[in-house]
């Protein structure tokens, strides 16, 4: 017999039927069944002003940007520019000087991890916690291995939080960096990110904050959260692949070197000696990514306008409902309680891989992520190999968590042979 099912809730804040509409996707079926796409945290759909955006870079304005004295190039460098102040005004940012394009998060913390590699010393220190995607753990491990410093992980405990006294007790006088996520992508776990910038501070230490799902779910205000760096990937906020910002505090936009040398990124190349640009050309060596960057800035302008604190409070109730709905299925257990969750949770069902699942729920059109989602550390500390993962956008709706809900059912009792 089933738990009792919570009352449904209906999230307010926009019409979410308008919204769909944007979303061409979102029209598809897959067989019989309709798309209901739960797999944001991985990558979020397009609304159509994105893709208009980026095929009208193309159609009508395609150029190489900078340094062109023809109109197309002028044309194209102001979208660009265009599209980095728009991502400040994202990132709640005075300075746009301070917000560099890259690839994504990942090649955002590489570009770290490699260009304050001198900083780190035989002896000192670098935190990371059990939350951390691979993305902002193997980056940090490695640079550890390499210049002999000590590789420090932060524990979270069994409801998937990072209690404050465990990183106040992992910090000390020999801590250099301290990396962590803004939002859990397993979990879905908001971290106290300035409380623990505080710590870091205090100690010594420059802060990095993975923020790959935290600027798809939470208002942003990096320098109010008081960090050094904080990186996020337009594939996640609503925008295309291939894009992404790295923020960098006035401090480190100014004395940090190159990551990559190239065009772009030089004022006279000498010799003997090469004199390099000021942030952020330093960072975006070779020829960028204009039209996703004009993407991104689309993506960004589409969360303003339909009114991030109304997204979050979206997806953070459909979580919610989802976590009582799962919760209401016997053999189906959520993993991790956390205080704060944004539109992301995990869970398993007893007797089954999660891969099965997954494939049982794409079956019947649902499409979600299952596996180990590039968090291994966790999965360890969780006793798992890996968990099914739902993850929620703007566009997803009451009825699509229930019908979650009904496939998950079915699952169960296919891998119970059939018993209720």
């Amino acid at each position: 017999m089933e738990r009792a099912t919570a009352q449904r809730t209906a999230p307010t804040g926009f019409d979410v039927a308008e919204l769909r509409t944007e979303f061409p996707i979102l029209a598809r079926r897959l067989g019989p069944h309709p798309l209901v796409y739960l797999d944001s945290a991985a990558t979020a759909q397009k609304p159509r002003a994105v893709i208009e955006a980026v095929s009208r870079f193309y159609s009508e304005g395609n150029a190489s940007v900078a340094r062109g004295v023809h109109r197309l190039s002028g044309e194209a460098t102001a979208a660009y520019e265009g599209a980095r102040a728009a991502v400040a005004r994202f990132l709640g940012a005075a300075n746009p000087a301070q917000v560099a394009f890259v690839r994504g998060t990942t090649e955002a913390i590489n570009l770290l991890a490699a260009t304050l590699a001198e900083r780190v010393e035989a002896g000192d220190e670098i935190l990371v916690t059990r939350l951390d995607h691979h993305s902002n753990f193997v980056p940090w491990q490695r640079l550890a291995s390499q210049r002999g410093a000590r590789f420090v992980i932060a524990e979270c405990d069994e409801e998937g939080e990072l209690p404050l006294a465990e990183v106040e007790g992992k910090l000390s006088g020999r801590t250099r960096i301290v990396a962590l996520p803004h939002v859990s992508n397993a979990l879905g776990t908001v971290l106290p990110v300035s409380e623990i910038a505080a710590r870091a501070h205090a100690a010594g230490a420059l802060v990095v904050v993975d923020g790959a799902q935290g600027a798809p779910h939470l208002p942003l205000a990096v320098e109010a959260l008081d960090v050094d760096a904080y990186a996020f990937s337009g594939h996640k906020t609503y925008g295309p692949t291939g894009i992404g910002a790295l923020w960098l505090s006035p401090r480190l936009a100014r004395e940090l070197p190159p990551y990559q040398t190239g065009g772009g990124m030089i004022r006279t190349v000498g010799d003997e000696t090469t004199d390099f640009a000021e942030a952020p050309q330093r960072f975006e060596a070779g020829t960028p990514a204009a039209a996703e960057a004009v993407g991104l800035a689309a993506a960004v302008e589409w969360m303003a306008r339909v009114g991030i604190e109304a997204i979050a409070a979206h997806e953070t109730a459909l979580a919610e409902h989802a976590v009582a709905r799962l919760e209401s299925l016997d053999g189906v257990r959520v993993v991790g309680r956390p205080a704060r969750r944004a539109g992301v949770l995990s869970f398993v069902v007893e007797g089954a891989h999660p891969h099965d699942v997954g494939t049982v729920l794409d079956a019947a059109g649902v499409a979600v992520r299952a596996g180990h989602h590039c968090a291994q550390p966790l999965m360890r500390r969780l006793g798992l190999p890996a968990t099914v993962r739902a993850s929620f956008a703007a566009f997803n709706t009451v009825e699509e968590v229930e019908t979650l809900a009904r496939a998950v059912e079915r699952a169960r009792d296919l891998f119970r042979g059939g018993r209720g």
